[in-house]
């Protein structure tokens, strides 16, 4: 019989037990080690990484969806085409040289030592290392699978009319943010693509239609550019207006610039000198002067004013530059621009009457039109009665020329002075927007002296046969080194047709235009800006829909106009002919 020693035995169950314990111990340690490597990873995959990923893919706010801008047609003037661009994640870059290497053998114009300084800072999470890179440039780096690179969607601004109507679109920076012209209005209302943040398809379905037709832009551009060559002018702009809308057909100013390349832009010799700048429209202005006699009923279309002598104020001596040395009716005052009888139309109505006149025309305020670019009217600083006389025929103060071209509007279309405007609109809203600034019967005066002075004055070389033209001619001496320099001359054209009911204003501008020989020397408005305003309504009456009436002088005016276009063309050609024969030698 075998006897068992009853304290050895639970001293072995005791250690058994100690044994069982210290495994558990060590199966928990493990286990709970197990569970706090698998936390920590879920945090930084989940959490951290999520956070980094999402700083990475963050980066700059996105581009806002913009909407096309068309012309009143529904013509394509701006857009938004999809494109990639090129960022990486520093942290999550393995080898910087090899990254450096590769990116820069896909795109050689990339800097090494730029790239690789941004790449270093590993506290970055977000560079861009280059906006909108090219299908096949994507295409080769994404197959070179390097870690931290990835490319972003987005959008690129396009203008695929490229300079026509650049001073009216604009342009956007590299973030497809407006920096001028209607891409900077739009921003600025920011109602018309609101409601595509949320829904970025519905940029597309909300154009913004302007009030251009790219016709008749067109035909100003090209109709200016010659004139530029051929008068070897330093600048030159155009305005078409609807009288009746307010409507911008047309705005022109050369030089100008490709959207597409939005740093011309910022180019002095490319500002918009249709609203952004402001000039001395000369006898233009005169217009507004017999407007104003008229209307205050101190002249009449009988009234007659002596211009055989200079008018003398103070110390000053006004003389015409068609000197005509007798006593005129106002039409022939107007016809030939007589400066003295003009600055007598003016005394008569008064010094304070004319700053109201001038005031309710809305030359003395800047002129707002959707153009963020608008220039404040340089006014004299103190208004007395030789002021009154040399602004009675622009000189003296300066105005944007679109404030000329509305001004112009009102003088024809009964009297309204409307608010010019960039969009389409139509009459209702244009009523609306109405000022009656003339009576109807001051309005009718006016479109007769109008075309008179086309028919029989300065302005005969607007004449298109047929279509009844209607214009006043404007020379201005411009201000060199302080003083008024008679060799560097501002040359204006203001005009509407058809007369009879003068639906179209417009206004031509040459800035600098040189003499020729076939101008006998002479470098004023009605040898050059004049032709140029006649050219153009020749080619945009037809597109406006306005149609020629003749009768037997018209016909025969006709002929005489066709004569002088065909040798005026051939003149163009051989001018083409030499400059070709000239680049290739």
């Amino acid at each position: 019989m075998t006897v068992t020693d009853p304290t050895s035995d639970q001293m072995a169950r005791n250690g058994m037990l100690r044994g069982h314990k210290r495994l558990r111990l060590v199966v928990a340690g493990f286990a709970m080690g197990l569970a706090v490597l698998i936390g920590k990873a879920g945090w930084l995959t989940i959490v951290e990484g999520g956070a980094g990923q999402q700083h990475a893919r963050s980066g700059p706010e996105p581009r806002i969806p913009r909407p096309n801008i068309s012309d009143r047609y529904g013509h394509t003037l701006a857009a938004d085409i999809p494109v990639s661009s090129l960022y990486a994640d520093p942290a999550k870059m393995i080898d910087i040289d090899e990254a450096v290497e590769l990116l820069t053998g896909a795109l050689p114009h990339l800097d090494a030592k730029e790239l690789r300084r941004k790449l270093e800072n590993r506290k970055r999470r977000f560079v861009w290392i280059q906006r909108e890179v090219s299908p096949a440039e994507r295409e080769l780096i994404h197959n070179m699978g390097i870690p931290g690179v990835g490319f972003r969607s987005e959008t690129r601004r396009i203008y695929p009319m490229g300079n026509l109507a650049a001073h009216v679109l604009g342009a956007v920076d590299l973030d497809s943010k407006g920096i001028a012209g209607l891409e900077k209005y739009l921003d600025d209302q920011g109602a018309l693509y609101t409601a595509s943040l949320a829904d970025p398809t519905r940029a597309a379905s909300m154009p913004a239609q302007t009030s251009i037709d790219v016709r008749v832009q067109h035909a100003v551009t090209d109709e200016l550019t010659k004139a530029i060559a051929k008068f070897r002018a330093k600048a030159a702009a155009g305005i078409v207006l609807n009288a009746y809308t307010g409507e911008v057909l047309a705005l022109v100013s050369l030089p100008d610039f490709s959207p597409n390349n939005p740093s011309d832009a910022l180019k002095s010799e490319n500002v918009n000198r249709a609203t952004a700048g402001v000039f001395e429209l000369g006898s233009v202005i005169k217009a507004v002067t017999f407007a104003m006699a008229l209307d205050y009923g101190t002249a009449t279309l009988k009234s007659q004013y002596d211009a055989r002598y200079p008018l003398v104020i103070g110390r000053a001596r006004i003389n015409d530059f068609h000197a005509q040395k007798r006593i005129m009716t106002v039409p022939e005052v107007f016809m030939h621009s007589s400066n003295i009888g003009t600055g007598k139309m003016a005394l008569e109505v008064g010094e304070e009457r004319h700053q109201a006149f001038l005031r309710k025309m809305g030359l003395f305020d800047r002129l707002q039109t959707e153009l963020p670019e608008a220039a404040k009217p340089l006014l004299p600083p103190r208004w007395g009665k030789l002021v009154t006389v040399t602004a009675s025929f622009g000189h003296g103060f300066a105005v944007q020329p679109m404030q000329g071209a509305a001004v112009a509007a009102a003088l024809v279309n009964g009297g309204k002075l409307i608010p010019p405007t960039l969009l389409k609109r139509d009459e209702e809203t244009a009523d609306a927007l109405a000022e009656q600034v003339i009576k109807p019967s001051t309005s009718a005066d006016m479109r007769y002296l109008f075309q008179l002075n086309v028919t029989e004055g300065t302005a005969g070389k607007a004449e298109v046969p047929g279509f009844r033209v209607g214009g006043k001619t404007g020379t201005a001496e411009k201000v060199v080194k302080g003083r008024y320099s008679k060799d560097h001359r501002l040359n204006s054209f203001i005009g509407a047709f058809p007369m009879d009911d003068p639906k179209y204003v417009m206004l031509m501008m040459l800035d600098e235009p040189k003499p020729l020989p076939e101008t006998y020397g002479y470098a004023t408005s009605g040898w050059n800006a004049v032709p140029t305003a006649g050219k153009v309504i020749a080619r945009i009456a037809p597109l406006l829909g306005v149609m020629p009436q003749f009768d037997d002088d018209s016909l025969k005016k006709l002929e005489k106009y066709k004569k002088e276009r065909l040798k005026e063309l051939a003149k163009e050609d051989e001018r083409a002919a030499a400059l070709e024969a000239g680049a290739a030698r």
